[in-house]
């Protein structure tokens, strides 16, 4: 950074204020100013004009919720929750929705061992959240659902699946997976599966809250639970997660601990399964995890998607993998829907032969893509 970046750090307790500031002494970040709740944020965001925020949830006059829903409207800019409520997943939820870049746990008490040792956790956030591509960092307009008589029915009588449609993402992804499910048919043939980048703790009250607004069933992935139709199974990338085929031949999760890159377990062993009707989808995120669960689903015959980089709020995890040549198709995050979706009911007509998408789908090709790539 040629210049310093300038955070605002907004809690209502003096003691936490001056914790944070204390953390962020760094020689590539400015603390600006700081405010007491989130109305004083409002007025302080125009004084002070920070590159960032910090900012709690739990405090007087104006929560912190309230406060995201302004300054994404009014100014929008890189938020980072630093909050002892991480662990209530329906706030994490609403937090994730409306468009924060990042949940941490607040540092709790006066205990100097506990501020240092997150110190450099939260020092490493706040850098990469100012990278954040803003333009595409947006809240996700949701109404509550009541499901319709035919996902009713498939709920009280569950299918195994046909295919499967596995989502991998990391920082900020949640944002766009709210945003997709909402949009995604749950009467495809298919089960969904995401790891995401989450807290394991606030995964239960995380898909409930979900599962009020999509018309998918939200659940928690479970060690042994056998894979339904019409299902959407949430787990955080901090436990390794598998599918495996049971002594009855049905489709099953294995869930264990943490591994470098779980995507690639996710997408390797999903393709072991499901073969051809395998659906993997990489959308934003950091890092290098998934091209190689990318090239096993490849290898049976599946369809690879990414979002396009140009709709990625960090394009990393997109970007590794259509260097890798793993992608088959980049679409933009508002056709992802009825592209996925396109492969479980293809269209008729010359499409396949022809490579192009189907209507209503925006696609963009890298330049590197298989040249047998399924549309």
């Amino acid at each position: 950074m040629s210049e310093k970046l300038r955070v605002l750090i907004v809690d209502d307790a003096t003691f936490m204020r001056k914790a944070i500031t204390q953390i962020l002494e760094d020689s590539e970040i400015e603390v600006v100013d700081s405010a007491q709740n989130g109305l004083e944020a409002l007025h302080k965001i125009k004084t002070a004009s920070p590159d960032i925020i910090t900012l709690d949830i739990d405090m007087p006059v104006m929560d912190g919720l309230s406060a995201i829903r302004h300054i994404m409207i009014e100014t929008p800019m890189p938020i980072v929750v630093l909050s002892s409520l991480i662990h209530d997943g329906a706030i994490t939820f609403e937090a994730l929705r409306l468009g924060v870049v990042d949940f941490i746990p607040k540092p709790s008490g006066s205990i100097s061992p506990n501020v240092g040792r997150m110190r450099q956790q939260i020092i490493d956030r706040i850098k990469v959240a100012y990278r954040v591509n803003l333009e595409n960092l947006r809240r996700v307009r949701l109404a509550k659902r009541s499901k319709n008589k035919k996902e009713a029915s498939r709920a009280a009588r569950p299918q195994p699946p046909e295919y499967i449609v596995v989502l991998g993402t990391t920082l900020t992804g949640p944002n766009t997976i709210i945003r997709l499910l909402s949009q995604l048919s749950s009467v495809v043939p298919a089960s969904v599966v995401v790891v995401q980048e989450i807290s394991p703790k606030i995964l239960p009250s995380f898909a409930e809250r979900f599962g009020q607004y999509v018309p998918w069933e939200v659940e928690v992935a479970q060690h042994g639970v056998a894979l339904k139709q019409g299902t959407c199974y949430i787990s955080s990338n901090e436990y390794s997660l598998a599918i495996q085929a049971d002594e009855k031949d049905k489709a099953c999760f294995w869930l264990g601990d943490g591994i470098g890159q779980p995507l690639n377990l996710l997408f390797s062993s999903a393709a072991e399964v499901f073969h051809g009707k395998t659906v993997g989808v990489l959308l934003t995120g950091i890092g290098e995890d998934g091209a190689e669960g990318f090239a096993k689903i490849q290898e049976e015959r599946g369809v690879t998607m990414v979002e396009d980089t140009q709709c990625c709020v960090y394009p990393n995890l997109v970007d590794n993998a259509i260097r890798r040549g793993v992608v088959d198709r980049m679409i933009a995050e508002n056709s992802l829907p009825a592209a996925i979706e396109s492969v479980m009911s293809p269209p008729s007509g010359p499409i396949c032969q022809t490579g192009h998408p189907p209507r209503g789908i925006e696609e963009r090709a890298p330049s590197n893509l298989r040249s047998d790539a399924i549309p």
